[in-house]
């Protein structure tokens, strides 16, 4: 190559490298709690929301994936961040420009374990969205060379949340095959060995600042409940959970020892969500507070769905007119406005040095990014 086209190329590189710092860049990874639209690509999948009323409160008021009338913790979370909710990856995976910007790989059904909603013929579990990264990633390389692409997966946040389907839709099922083949302390190891595996995949991939989301109360989700005679939370799925959360904020510890300048975040959600069910009239968002309004009601949806079978808000169920005091939207997902909630908690135990309005493009915010004592 020639001086004169080897500076051009090097000119065109260092210029990409400063239109990827312009502003914060996030890859999510998750299952139905931050699904935006994958599943709808996806054309056997069982595990879909894309009719009435999902949307129904989101903007333009149709269903866009989502499971929730309305917005996802993750569209919260971006707009804190002062960016658009990242899109979903199969919608834009030839756009590496969209790539560039961040995409949501996020899969309802999904789990850490590949068996995990086997019965919802297609997902993309946890596996499978690593390696759709990886194609991310191949594809951001083809088009601004190795060190920019390095550089740019070094600098991008990684949300995750995964791993309540391992428990309601594998481990809690009777008739499925890891509930009777192993002892609950067995079926930890396996997730947690599982998880390592995944977070050191990410990090080779060049992942560094990763947020794990952990598991929230799902012994008080309206699906488990109704096994209760008296509609109470389940004690001992709650102590499981706690108990697989606490494993997880082990492995993090250990992940940030063993790989250099990994910054891995637990995000303890499960507190701040048994806290929303247990004090629900403490909370409220902005336009529930200036009409003096909060939530009511959390030991049952807004879309009266409450059964021991199914549990999406099918297009003929019956919803509540006052969905904004509602926890729950349907049998398993919470409502727009508690996503609201959750996600104003959890950007502020995040970040160290977080706004209380939505920002603008802010670096800054990524320099605050380690990991808490």
């Amino acid at each position: 190559m020639s001086m004169p086209r080897l500076v051009f190329a090097t000119c065109i590189f260092l210029l990409a490298a400063i239109a990827l710092a312009a502003e914060p860049v996030t890859y999510v990874f998750g299952d139905s709690l931050t699904d935006v639209g994958n599943n709808n690509f996806l054309q056997y999948s069982l595990a879909k929301c894309n009719y009435p009323w999902y949307g129904i409160d989101y903007s333009g008021g149709q269903a866009t994936g989502r499971f929730s009338n309305g917005r996802t913790i993750g569209d919260f979370i971006s707009a804190k961040l002062g960016i658009p909710s990242p899109p979903a990856y199969l919608s834009v995976p030839q756009n590496v420009d969209a790539l560039l910007k961040g995409v949501n790989y996020a899969s309802g059904g999904a789990g850490i374990l590949n068996d995990t909603g086997l019965y919802f013929i297609q997902r993309l579990s946890f596996d499978d969205q690593i390696n759709y990264f990886k194609k991310t990633k191949e594809a951001i390389t083809v088009k601004v060379g190795e060190a920019v692409a390095n550089k740019h997966c070094n600098e991008a946040m990684y949300l995750i949340g995964i791993g309540s389907n391992d428990y309601v839709n594998n481990f809690l099922q009777p008739f499925l095959a890891d509930g009777q083949q192993y002892t609950h302390d067995e079926f930890i190891e396996l997730l947690i060995s599982t998880l390592d595996q995944q977070l050191t995949t990410l990090y080779q991939l060049g992942a560094r600042k990763m947020v794990f989301n952990g598991l929230g109360p799902l012994g008080c989700i309206p699906s488990q409940r109704v096994k209760s005679k008296r509609g109470q939370c389940l004690k001992q799925v709650n102590e499981w959970i706690q108990q697989f959360n606490s494993n997880v904020q082990k492995l993090i510890n250990r992940l940030n020892h063993r790989l250099p300048n990994a910054k891995l975040i637990f995000a303890d959600t499960y507190p701040l969500v048994l806290d929303l069910i247990n004090n629900p009239s403490a909370y409220g968002n902005l336009a529930s507070l200036l009409l003096r309004l909060c939530f009511k009601i959390s030991n049952t949806s807004c879309c009266n769905v409450d059964t021991s079978v199914g549990g999406l808000c099918l297009p003929n169920s019956k919803l509540c007119s006052n969905r904004h005091e509602y926890v729950f939207w349907d049998a398993f997902h919470p409502s727009d406005a508690a996503n609201a909630v959750l996600a104003d908690k959890s950007f502020s135990s995040i970040f160290s040095s977080a706004p209380s309005a939505a920002p603008g493009p802010s670096p800054q915010l990524f320099q605050t990014f380690i990991p808490k004592n």
